[in-house]
């Protein structure tokens, strides 16, 4: 009789805070792990203070899933309205063609053009996620996150289910929001500012809180944190919240990873994806 085949390894894990401009005092911040059984071990955190860094992590050779902390789609309102393509592929490409001056007035135009109170168009994720409207170019300038983000996700050639076939289906993109945890395990406390003058003691004990929540498993999940000493030491420090959100998207990479079909709902609009968990 022949030996049994090995069990295949669980895939690596990645939780990605994602920056539209990386520096070395910004960097797009990595959380690496993997599943096992209802525990998310932490392995490493990681800083990409280059472009070229987070191409290189998406070159990362699989199995991989991973949840990205940035919108891979815009409104089809939206769309629509601007005669846009309404194709996923074609509209990508015409929106990376634009530069950022241009998306900023277009969005501010089209914004300009509604009623106070719905200004912005929203994608069907963001009421359940509690997401900002992937159009919005400030606070936070999530419209220029998917211009930069989206790029190099397409030429890494991975697999982003909610939107894109690829031709590696063993690297997994998925959109992720570190939000939508949050807000379940501390509410609308906030945790976290790059303002050195908001990195207040009442965010840094909530960081502690919904560190700690993680750590205990109370997400809707089933999923409990497993971190270090140094590790939980480096989170809370981390008055930015990067890691800590970097954190976040690990572990709904990691419910993903076990769920049919990475969790998404069967109807779905390919134009505008989908937050993994929402």
């Amino acid at each position: 009789m022949d030996a049994a085949s090995p069990t295949p390894p669980e895939p690596l894990l990645l939780g990605v805070d994602f920056t539209s401009r990386p520096t070395r005092a910004k960097p797009v911040t990595v959380a690496l792990g993997r599943r096992h059984g209802d525990a998310v071990r932490l392995a490493e955190l990681r800083a990409l203070p280059a472009e070229a860094d987070f191409a290189a992590l998406l070159a990362t050779p699989g199995p991989w899933v991973g949840a990205f902390d940035f919108p891979f789609g815009l409104p089809r309102e939206l769309v629509e309205t601007l005669g846009w393509p309404t194709e996923w592929p074609a509209l990508m490409r015409h929106y990376a063609a634009l530069d950022r001056a241009r998306i900023r007035a277009t969005f501010a135009a089209f914004c300009d053009a509604r009623p106070a109170g719905s200004k912005f168009a929203h994608r069907a994720c963001d009421a359940p996620a509690g997401s900002s409207p992937s159009m919005k170019w400030v606070n936070p300038p999530v419209a220029f996150m998917l211009h930069a983000g989206v790029p190099p996700l397409i030429e890494a050639g991975v697999w982003m289910p909610a939107v894109r076939s690829g031709a590696d289906r063993s690297r997994v993109a998925l959109e992720g929001y570190p939000g939508l945890l949050a807000r379940e395990l501390i509410g609308r406390r906030s945790y976290k500012s790059d303002e050195r003058a908001k990195q207040t003691g009442e965010r840094l004990i909530a960081r502690k809180d919904l560190l700690g929540a993680l750590e205990a498993g109370r997400t809707r999940l089933g999923l409990r944190l497993k971190a270090s000493n140094a590790q939980r030491d480096a989170l809370i420090d981390d008055a930015s919240g990067d890691r800590l959100d970097a954190v976040l998207c690990l572990v709904l990479a990691a419910w993903a990873s076990g769920q049919p079909d990475w969790g998404l709902p069967a109807e779905l609009d390919p134009l505008e994806g989908w937050i993994v968990g929402a």
